[in-house]
C-alpha cells in the first residue's frame, strides 16, 4: 500500500506535533507513509474567503503531489472535505478523480480502509469529544441530532477502545465550534461566544482533555481555554492514539 500523508498549513506551522502524531499512528499500525515535500495547501483558505479562482493552481498542485499514490491521508476533515467536494471545479482527469477519491481523513482511513476497531494506547483522562462540522455533516463520520438521538461515530468508537479512557456525555454533543475558518474574522464576536459555549459544555461535565478530529476547531477552543485560564487540556485525537499514560 502506497500511502502519503498530507498535513494541513496550521497543522505544520502551529501543531507540527500533530502531524508526528499521526504518522506514528500509522507506523504503528503498519502503514509506511511518505511525506512528499512539494505539498503546499489544498486551497481551502483561499476558496473560502471568496477567491477559489486562484485557488486553481493549489489544487493542480494536490493532484500533480498526490496522484501516484494509493492513498492520501489527513490529520483534516475539513481539508479532506475541501478536496473531495470543492476539486470539482477543476477537469476531472483520471488523476483528479483519483486524488479526490483516494484522500481520507485520518480516522475515516484507520476504520473504513484498514478496518481497524481498537488501538493499543492508554490514556487515563476524562476526554470530551468535538465533532467538527465537515467531519459529522460533511464526510458522515459520526451520527447527528438532526437525524438520530443515537450518539456514534468512528472517534468514539476508537476512543471507547482506549485504556483508561472515559469519554464524557456532552449536552450538545455535535454543536458548531464556531470557527468556520474566515467566520471566525467576519463575526469574531458571534464565533467567539459559540466557541465559548462549546467549552463550557466540556467543562461543566467535568473533561479533563477536549478532542477531536479538527485541529482547527481545536485551536479555536484552545484560544479560549487559554484566555479564560480553564483546567482542561486541547489535543488532537491522534495524540491520544498514541498516548501511553501521560499528558
Amino acid at each position: 500500500m502506497n500511502v502519503a500523508l498530507f498535513i494541513p498549513c496550521y497543522v505544520d506551522q502551529f501543531y507540527p506535533q500533530v502531524g508526528i502524531a499521526t504518522l506514528r499512528l500509522l507506523e504503528k499500525l503498519g502503514v509506511q507513509a511518505t511525506f512528499p515535500m512539494q505539498q503546499t495547501c489544498c486551497g481551502q483558505p483561499m476558496a473560502n474567503a471568496g477567491c477559489e479562482q486562484d485557488s486553481i493552481p493549489v489544487y493542480h498542485n494536490y493532484v500533480r503531489t498526490f496522484a501516484d499514490y494509493d492513498y492520501i491521508v489527513a490529520p483534516s476533515a475539513s481539508c479532506v472535505y475541501h478536496v473531495r467536494k470543492h476539486f470539482n471545479i477543476i477537469e476531472q482527469t483520471p488523476a483528479v478523480q483519483h486524488v479526490r477519491e483516494r484522500t481520507f481523513e485520518l480516522v475515516q482511513f484507520l476504520t473504513d480502509v484498514l478496518g481497524i476497531t481498537s488501538i493499543e494506547a492508554e490514556f487515563p483522562f476524562r476526554v470530551g469529544l468535538h465533532l467538527s462540522c465537515h467531519g459529522q455533516r460533511g464526510l458522515r463520520l459520526a451520527t447527528d441530532s438532526e437525524q438520530t438521538p443515537v450518539r456514534d461515530g468512528q472517534i468514539s468508537r476508537l476512543l471507547k477502545q482506549v485504556k483508561g479512557l472515559e469519554l464524557v456525555d456532552l449536552g450538545r454533543y455535535d454543536e458548531c465550534c464556531g470557527f468556520g475558518g474566515a467566520f471566525c474574522i467576519t463575526e469574531a464576536a458571534v464565533s467567539a461566544r459559540m466557541g465559548q459555549d462549546r467549552v463550557q459544555d466540556h467543562v461543566e461535565h467535568g473533561a479533563q482533555v477536549i478532542t477531536g478530529g479538527d485541529m482547527s476547531c481545536l485551536m479555536h477552543m484552545e484560544g479560549i481555554v487559554r484566555r479564560r485560564k480553564l483546567p482542561v487540556r486541547v489535543m488532537h485525537v491522534a495524540e491520544i492514539l498514541t498516548a501511553e499514560n501521560k499528558l
